[in-house]
């Protein structure tokens, strides 16, 4: 205790770490040590016995034992031992193990206001509103990813903008889903209920997922540490894989805080050959500084692509009018008689004089001119060869113009039955042949796609488009719409976007009337969709309406995941003070599924503890008290009377996984 004792004195030197109590801010500080932040390290050094615990002597440098540090700071916690296992990991390795060698799953995607924010800047510290991500092990899921039963289901149509009575799911011949759906829950609990019915059926997944860079706009837990960050994102990918038909095509948009590491995280679950292109997004004006203290000005995100093995990826079309370049006709005149006839290599070939034709240029020509010149000439079998092998020596002979017919060449490309070839008409070099029109058209299958865009002026636009107001994070419609283009997506297609926030591809796919899903936990951002969809079906006239000519119209349900211990969390991420919370936990011990690792009795005999702990830390310890396995109800609970499904959730739950009843 003597060490603990001299630490919290230690740290009391600082103000930032203390409360309005008098107590440490624990969490912040174990933050801080989890980032390495030199004021902290350089504090912790002032103290002899602090830095002979923590510091270990490599050659002439200190290193600091991180892990030592945040264990020691945590071992005041009142739980037993079994709640380490929820506690935060750091750096891309966690214990010693890759990503990819860990089955872990990381859960809990809370609110803004409740994001970890400790060790970010001076004037954050002062907030002691503080979060952490439960990362749960392997071992302790059994029911977590099991599909779960719906709830609160609506229809949005023209005439029922606040929601109709649901009437049933509409399905194609094969059994699908044709109904567009907005599906309010958590988005890794939602992918794997959603793999019941629409695995290998969705064409395109796009996504917005937070940037991991502590300031998104939507209220978004924007701020994991690196691992958890990275762990949040493989278990959504790898089961949202599962989903994909097989010639569909991910899009994920980044920034450059993790999109080398995100890269590597795709590269593990597509595998590295169906890595597609990074496209380089400009999103602002390189004079539009956001922060003078920045180093550098950002002016680009990105967007990488993964694909399935059958993927083509869609090509720019060469808009060009086929008989743009034919605009010669060559006329012989009135009783013209070729001056010679001579077989050349095999061709019948007519020979006229200057003064036995006419070269005639229009529109409504019928002939195009090639100059016989470069790689022209190396052509096999083509009247440019022709020329340089047999017919350019006889320029001083025939003379200049002379013109050439001959028979029988190229009938096959342009059915004319014969080539024009000609001399220059002065003193030029190169002679010329004329081209009919080909016979067959040949079907031109465009350029590739760049992997830059310009949108800098829709980004700058796009705060109020869909009728919604969001002033920072919104992605703009023509940018979405490029993607939907460069991926090929058809009616008919499917279309999921896990991380809708206000609703910018799902607008997109309706007024495109491409089938849809999103997915979206938040309310506010449910809020945002939900009226963005209606307005869009009222014939919303921002964004990409005025280029598709959209008048309004269509349809989507609305589903929710059914809450369980959900609820619970809900509850205690919204509450304001520790009277709330212990209100709160006298009803989770009547209604709510404990951890099996938790004893209620022990609970009990340290509740005075537990008052005592920071309000941010009796958060965090209440929410782990429940089973994350019993979040929202499970599909195999539905019948289950403990669990209170109504008519109206059986039907809906019945319906979307085809169950008997």
């Amino acid at each position: 205790m003597k060490l603990y004792t001299t630490i919290e004195a230690l740290l009391k030197n600082e103000p930032n770490y203390v409360t309005d109590d008098g107590d440490l801010k624990k969490w912040v500080i174990i933050s801080k040590a989890k980032n390495y932040d030199a004021a902290l390290i350089a504090l912790l050094l002032e103290n002899p016995e602090v830095k002979s615990h923590f510091f270990i002597p490599v050659k002439d440098v200190l290193v600091f034992n991180q892990a030592l540090f945040i264990e020691f700071m945590e071992q005041k916690n009142y739980l037993n031992d079994s709640f380490t296992a929820y506690k935060n990991k750091i750096g891309l390795t966690i214990d010693g193990k890759f990503l990819n060698q860990r089955n872990e799953v990381a859960l809990v995607w809370p609110y803004k206001d409740c994001v970890l924010e400790g060790g970010q800047s001076r004037e954050e510290d002062k907030r002691e509103e503080i979060f952490f991500n439960e990362v749960l092990a392997q071992d302790e899921i059994n029911q977590l990813l099991d599909p779960k039963v719906l709830t609160n289901a609506k229809t949005f149509s023209p005439l029922t903008p606040e929601g109709g009575i649901f009437e049933g799911f509409t399905r194609n011949e094969q059994g699908t889903i044709t109904d567009n759906l907005v599906i309010k829950g958590n988005n890794l609990l939602a992918l794997h209920s959603l793999k019941e019915e629409f695995a290998g059926k969705v064409k395109l997944i796009y996504i917005d997922p937070p940037y991991n860079t502590g300031s998104d706009s939507f209220g978004y837990n924007d701020n994991f540490n690196h691992s958890t960050w990275l762990t949040f994102m493989k278990n959504r990918l790898e089961v949202a894989k599962k989903l994909l038909t097989d010639d569909g095509v991910i899009f994920v948009s980044v920034d450059d805080n993790e999109y080398t590491y995100l890269r590597s995280v795709l590269d593990d679950i597509f595998g590295k050959e169906r890595f597609e292109n990074i496209f380089h997004i400009k999103v602002r004006h390189e004079n539009r500084i956001l922060r003078q203290d920045a180093k550098y000005q950002k002016v680009m995100e990105q967007t990488i692509c993964y694909s399935m093995p059958n993927y083509v990826p869609n090509r720019v079309e060469i808009k060009k009018d086929k008989d743009l370049d034919y605009n010669f006709d060559i006329i012989l005149v009135e009783n013209a008689k070729p001056s010679e006839i001579i077989k050349i290599n095999g061709f019948d070939v007519e020979i006229y004089d200057r003064n036995s034709y006419q070269l005639v240029k229009s529109k409504e020509g019928n002939l195009k001119e090639y100059n016989i010149r470069g790689s022209l000439i190396t052509q096999k079998g083509s009247a440019s060869e022709f020329y340089e092998l047999f017919l350019r020596k006889r320029k001083d002979k025939d003379g200049n113009g002379a013109l050439y017919k001959i028979l029988k060449m190229g009938e096959k490309g342009d059915g004319l039955g014969y080539r024009f070839v000609r001399q220059p008409f002065d003193n030029g070099n190169n002679g010329f042949y004329y081209q009919g029109k080909p016979l067959k058209v040949n079907t031109e299958k465009g350029n590739p796609y760049p992997n830059y865009f310009d949108f800098e002026k829709e980004f700058n636009n796009s705060s109020e488009e869909g009728g919604v107001i969001f002033k920072n994070g919104k992605k703009p419609e023509k940018f979405i719409e490029k993607l939907f283009e460069i991926s090929g997506l058809k009616k008919g297609n499917v279309m999921l976007d896990f991380h809708i926030g206000s609703g910018s591809s799902i607008a997109v796919a309706h007024k495109l009337e491409f089938q849809y899903i999103g997915i979206e936990q938040m309310q506010s951002q449910i809020d945002l969709s939900l009226a963005r969809l209606n307005n869009v079906i009222n014939g919303d006239s921002t964004g990409i309406s005025k280029s598709v000519n959209w008048q309004g119209g269509g349809s989507f349900t609305y589903v929710e995941l059914k809450k369980y211990n959900q609820a619970f969390i809900d509850k205690i991420l919204e509450a304001k003070n520790s009277k709330t919370l212990l209100k709160i936990w006298e009803e989770m011990k009547n209604k709510s599924f404990l951890n099996y690792n938790i004893a209620i009795q022990k609970q009990e005999e340290h509740i005075e503890d537990f008052k005592k702990l920071e309000f941010s830390a009796q958060k965090e310890l209440l929410m782990a008290l429940l089973d994350k396995n019993q979040l929202y109800v499970n599909l195999s609970s539905l019948q289950d009377k403990d669990f209170g499904c109504t008519a109206e959730e059986l039907k809906v739950t019945q319906d979307f996984y085809q169950l008997k009843k």
